[in-house]
């Protein structure tokens, strides 16, 4: 790691002003820890000889004095680097946004922590934690630096101008620690890096499994995912606890070579004080002085860890901002089959829902039967509950009041809730409105309900959602990433992805929540051939606005849901 970015120094004027303070003040702190020094040994060694207070006031009091000065300094110091640090984040949270969103282009997310582009939920936790880490780096490593390169030099001159014997045990000494130093940072630097890699892949996994979680748990694919996401934790965890034990050994290590480079000057000083070779106020201020040569040099060793993962969260950030826009993550693949529970009857009897925290009920007593293999096309004015109803047949939400019915064929009436809502869901399809396409391969997309589907039956799911042509004209085929929420593709793309889904899933219930909505035409009318085929032996509920569909749906009942509260729930 440089010791200071210069890309950091031209983001802000607040960091270059900041620089302009820590140096300023780092003078000033030079020059009262020499002046508190040099009258330490003064105090002391005229108390020694005898000297009263009356003769010593005057040094007593400045003594406080710049104690008082050097805390106060140091205070002001701090508040200039924190408001620095928070201009600073600011000022990179805005063009790191701006680059994401504000430039009119769209942004494609990339592989992550280990690829290319930082997925959406990398970038929220580079954002906010990541750039929160800055404050460690402004606030103490950059101050501690200036103190490094001044102090140091400043407590030489004035220990050679006292005892030249002294100055050169000094200067030989000195640069063992940032060599030292610079050795347990090359190895930290690392272990930082890849500790702040596992951080990232944790929170854009999170966030990936958060947003796909509907579908994930249709897909019964939730719990794979919360395995995978304690793996990554874990994996986190170890590589933080790694990069403190080697941080608590160095600072360790550290910490002993300055004691003993101040015992050996304290040594040749007390022998040469026995044998009568230097003066007692001599030996005093270069004794003071000596650890005063060290602690900047430890103290950077020291902030240099803590302020590694700002360091490594800004550095993505830049290469964020001067990276060329392309469009990856790991993503889920469930298990497929058929439930003899959704291949038969369904049957609403005065169903009726009311979401939590609010007073108008979503659903209102309605009564409704679909026989298996029956298309069913509901409509009605929004607010009417068509998709609350997929919901309740999704197994995402149960009814307040009313019952779900199924009937297996030549079975009896049971209620929904009896099926395990894993085995029922085996048996569904769903294509919701704004279907979610994970960060993964398109194959990997499409064979999401059938993890074991072969490539040819992928294949053949594009073809029969229209989805083939443009996938085989993408840059890898069907081995292309899609980014995040599919952003490699269109609209309608994205909705015949999710058909082909459905397809290679091939469940015996399809549910489909106005597939069309927002699509241009010839995009709807190539989905509607897609879900005509879908359709085929399959029993199917389809929410629509679209009036087309009542006839590109042959043979489908269409029931109209009334708002809430008004009567007439169908059952046609």
């Amino acid at each position: 790691m440089k010791p200071l970015d210069p890309r950091l120094v031209r983001t802000a004027d607040a960091v270059r002003a900041h620089l302009a303070v820590s140096v300023l003040s780092g003078v000033a702190v030079t020059g009262l820890i020499l002046a508190q020094a040099w009258l330490l040994a003064h105090v002391i060694s005229q108390a020694f000889a005898g000297a009263g207070f009356d003769a010593l006031g005057w040094a007593v009091a400045s003594v406080a004095g710049i104690a008082l000065a050097r805390a106060l300094l140091s205070y002001l110091a701090e508040a200039s680097a924190l408001h620095s640090a928070a201009r600073t984040k600011s000022i990179l949270r805005r063009r790191l946004i701006g680059r994401v969103t504000g430039d009119g282009t769209v942004w494609t997310a990339g592989r992550g922590a280990d690829g290319d582009a930082p997925r959406a939920g990398e970038l929220v936790t580079l954002a906010t934690r990541g750039l929160d880490a800055l404050d460690d780096y402004f606030a103490r490593y950059l101050p501690q630096l200036v103190l490094a390169a001044i102090v140091p030099v400043a407590v030489l001159v004035v220990v050679f101008w006292a005892d030249w014997i002294s100055g050169i045990v000094i200067l030989v000494t000195v640069p063992l620690i940032p060599v030292f130093m610079a050795l347990i940072g090359m190895h930290t630097q690392s272990r930082t890096e890849r500790q702040w890699r596992l951080l990232s892949r944790l929170g854009g996994h999170f966030l990936d499994v958060v947003e796909g979680l509907p579908t994930l748990a249709v897909f019964r694919r939730a719990k794979a995912q919360a395995a995978l996401i304690r793996q990554v934790g874990e994996e986190h965890r170890k590589a933080t606890m790694g990069t403190l034990r080697v941080a608590f050994l160095s600072a360790f290590a550290l910490e002993l070579l300055a004691t003993l480079a101040v015992a050996l000057v304290a040594v040749e000083v007390g022998l040469r004080l026995l044998g009568g070779y230097m003066d007692y106020q001599t030996a005093l201020l270069v004794l003071i002085l000596a650890p005063e040569a060290y602690l900047p040099l430890r103290e950077v060793g020291a902030r240099f860890h803590a302020s590694m993962e700002g360091v490594a969260a800004a550095d993505q950030v830049f290469a964020e901002l001067e990276r060329p826009r392309s469009g990856s993550g790991d993503a889920p693949a469930p298990s497929g089959g058929r439930a003899p529970a959704a291949s038969g009857d369904l049957r609403l009897s005065g169903v009726a829902l009311t979401y939590p925290g609010r007073d108008l009920p979503a659903l209102s007593g309605v009564d409704l039967t679909v026989r298996a293999g029956e298309r069913v096309l509901l409509t009605g004015p929004s607010g009417s509950g068509k998709t609350t109803l997929l919901s309740l047949l999704l197994r995402m939400n149960t009814p307040d009041a009313g019952r779900i019915e199924v009937r297996a064929p030549g079975g009896d009436w049971a209620p929904l809730e009896s099926v395990p809502a894993d085995d029922w869901r085996l048996g569904v399809a769903w294509v919701p409105q704004h279907p979610y396409l994970f960060d993964v391969s398109v194959a990997d997309n499409i064979r999401l309900g059938a993890p074991d589907a072969s490539l040819e039956r992928v294949r053949e799911a594009a073809r029969l959602a229209e989805a083939d042509g443009f996938v085989s004209a993408l840059p890898e085929g069907y081995d292309t990433r899609l980014g995040e929420r599919g952003a490699r593709l269109s609209a309608g793309q994205r909705q015949r992805i999710a058909l082909a889904r459905a397809f290679c899933r091939d469940a015996p219930l399809v549910l489909l929540d106005e597939p069309t909505a927002h699509l241009d035409p010839e995009n709807a009318a190539a989905v509607r051939t897609a879900v005509d085929r879908l359709l085929q032996g399959r029993t199917a509920v389809i929410v629509a606005h679209d009036t087309g569909w009542a006839e590109a749906v042959l043979g489908a009942r269409v029931v109209g849901l009334p708002l809430p509260g008004r009567e007439g729930a169908l059952n046609r």
